[in-house]
């Protein structure tokens, strides 16, 4: 009887610790994507990524302003005409993850500083939150919000 105990626990420690190690892959997937999205997506102005990153039924909820990817990618378009195109670098800092049955969500800080020719001209603060859910496809963006932070 001991030895069958001694196995049950087993089974049940090596579950636990999968799981985490699952949450935890999880976890560093989705702050992946998340900056991945900004890199590939505004950074690079490429409205070809929106699909690789965000639902189909994606929302992006910013001063006051809904957009969709129709209304992203219509602005991404137009702005890639507009020349020079500035440089945007991207920083983005984590508050919190959290991973539960196909969803996820994520608070993080994020700073983009803009240039030309390596002189920076502006830098924009935002604090954040996003939905991510589990599709067929991995891990995509459901809706973002963002709001404008003070420049620090």
């Amino acid at each position: 009887m001991k030895r069958f105990n001694a196995i049950i626990l087993m089974i049940f420690l090596t579950s636990i610790s999968y799981g985490q190690s699952s949450i935890e892959t999880d976890k560093s997937y989705i702050k992946n994507l998340i900056i991945e999205s900004f890199d590939k997506i505004w950074s690079e102005m490429n409205s070809k990524s929106i699909d690789n990153y965000y639902t189909k039924d994606f929302l992006l909820l910013e001063n006051g302003e809904v957009w969709n990817n129709d209304s992203i990618s219509t602005y991404l378009d137009n702005a890639v005409l507009k020349k020079p195109i500035p440089k945007r670098v991207n920083e983005i800092e984590f508050i919190k993850v959290k991973v539960l049955n196909g969803m996820a969500w994520v608070t993080y800080k994020n700073q983009a500083s803009f240039s030309f020719d390596n002189k920076i001209f502006r830098k924009a603060h935002w604090l954040e939150s996003a939905t991510i859910i589990l599709t067929e496809k991995g891990w995509k963006l459901e809706m973002l919000h963002s709001t404008p932070a003070k420049n620090e």
